[in-house]
């Protein structure tokens, strides 16, 4: 039922409203059917009952007390007829009014006439319905207002009253004018709503757009605000929304760039200082950990800054950064293997790829037994980056969450290793950053695979 429901406000609203219409116009659809059926009884039903009451009190009473006249009939003032018959006219079969039969029973029960069966049928007449007996201005008359009343009363010992009335068929009518006024109300409600809904729409539409396209940093103009007001007041908290996080980010870019000076130059001191360190152990231990803070402290500062890059994206051979990635580690001896892939160019920030892909490689080398082999894998629509490696592989209940920075396993990871639990964090914020992700999973056999996929553009 969902899916059959309007996905814009202005359908839904459309679609309210015909609903509110459509309930509006069958509670006075069926006002007007009851009131015409209340005149019909009156016109009709009413006027053939005291007749046939009438016609058997006479019946019954020789020399009956005068009794009111009763109505003549409607269309026109066509008489009632009125006749005995020994026999029931009616043919078996006829489809039966039981209100009306029960409306005649009732009647003569209170006029203390006796009677048997009570039998009342409504007929249709069209132009094809042959009316044997019918004066032509009678048949004429009965064709024109659609049907045709009759009623048969068996008194006991006597035979039969019958009586043949004209009858409106004017339900029909009355269907057909109200769903005339129902496509009128649709038209001349429905269109001018819809053009007001895609007015109000419109902005809105606008505003989502700008929402998912937001970038910090990147100076967009603020939105127009139109619409109503009520959408005017969205449109402006948003822009006001956009203008603090700017400030904001423009406020921890400052922070992050006085904690990297005032932490950078402390360790170049330092760095200076352990020259002065007589045995050659110490110097070294001391040298590796300045380059350890050095290093964490560039992760940290990379992955604080993600958000608002410096680096613009540009046109990239996918193949030939892998590549060169891959050769970094070579000629520093390690184990790390590339298949040779076709030429991919592809629209990104290549220094930050680069440090995603090394940042995988790196892991893979450390915790995967020394080796690590990389493949890319174009796909129709996205392209797959595989860091694959034989080590000990990750839990599958630790899977996502070594992606936390600050996660380290300590069964495969340790501080000989190096790091501090931020590599595959920054790696998976610089792939969402470029509209892709990544994924972990263990190898058959032994080992990990760590996957970038990122969409084509």
């Amino acid at each position: 039922m969902s899916r059959l429901m309007p996905k814009s406000l202005a359908g839904q609203m459309a679609l309210l409203v015909a609903i509110a219409l459509f309930l509006a116009q069958a509670i006075n659809f069926a006002m007007l059917l009851r009131e015409r059926q209340a005149y019909r009884y009156g016109q009709v039903i009413g006027p053939a009952v005291t007749r046939l009451v009438d016609a058997g009190d006479r019946l019954a009473n020789p020399t009956p007390t005068p009794r009111p006249r009763a109505p003549r009939g409607p269309g026109r003032g066509a008489p009632w007829n009125v006749q005995l018959m020994p026999a029931n006219p009616i043919a078996a079969g006829q489809p039966r009014r039981e209100d009306i039969e029960g409306d005649i029973r009732k009647a003569f029960q209170d006029a203390g006439i006796p009677v048997g069966q009570v039998i009342a049928t409504v007929q249709r007449i069209d132009e094809q319905h042959p009316l044997p007996g019918v004066s032509p201005d009678r048949a004429k008359r009965l064709r024109q207002i659609g049907g045709e009343l009759r009623v048969a009363v068996e008194l006991p010992g006597k035979g039969w009253l019958t009586l043949r009335s004209g009858w409106s068929r004017a339900e029909r009518g009355l269907i057909w004018q109200l769903a005339a006024q129902t496509l009128i109300l649709y038209i001349v409600v429905l269109i001018p709503l819809l053009l007001a809904g895609r007015r109000i729409a419109r902005p809105l539409r606008t505003l989502a757009q700008a929402a998912r396209g937001f970038r910090p940093g990147e100076g967009a103009e603020p939105l127009e605000e139109r619409g109503p007001s009520d959408v005017r007041a969205v449109i402006g908290a948003y822009n006001a929304l956009s203008l603090r996080v700017n400030a904001m980010l423009d406020e921890k870019d400052r922070m992050l760039g006085a904690i990297g000076h005032d932490l950078r130059t402390p360790l170049a001191a330092l760095r200076v200082r352990i020259e002065s360190v007589e045995d050659d152990d110490d110097r070294a231990r001391m040298a590796d950990i300045i380059d350890e803070m050095n290093r964490t402290l560039e992760d940290i500062l990379s992955l604080a800054r993600l958000g608002r890059p410096s680096e613009p994206p540009t046109d990239v051979d996918l193949s030939a950064l892998i590549d060169a990635v891959v050769e970094d580690f070579r000629d520093l001896d390690q184990d790390v293997t590339f298949e040779e892939a076709p030429r991919l160019r592809m629209r990104m920030r290549p220094g930050l790829m680069r440090r995603a892909v090394r940042n995988l490689i790196e892991n893979a080398v450390k915790y995967g037994g020394g080796s690590a082999e990389v493949q890319l894998l174009p796909g129709e629509k996205s392209v797959a980056i595989e860091v694959a490696d034989r080590g000990p592989g990750i839990p599958e209940d630790k899977l996502a969450a070594v992606f936390d920075p600050f996660t380290r396993l300590e069964t495969s990871r340790n501080r000989e290793t190096g790091g501090i639990g931020l590599g595959l964090a920054l790696a998976r914020a610089i792939v969402r950053d470029a509209g892709g992700d990544i994924a972990l999973a263990n190898r058959q056999g032994g080992g990990l695979t760590a996957t970038i996929t990122l969409p084509k553009t």
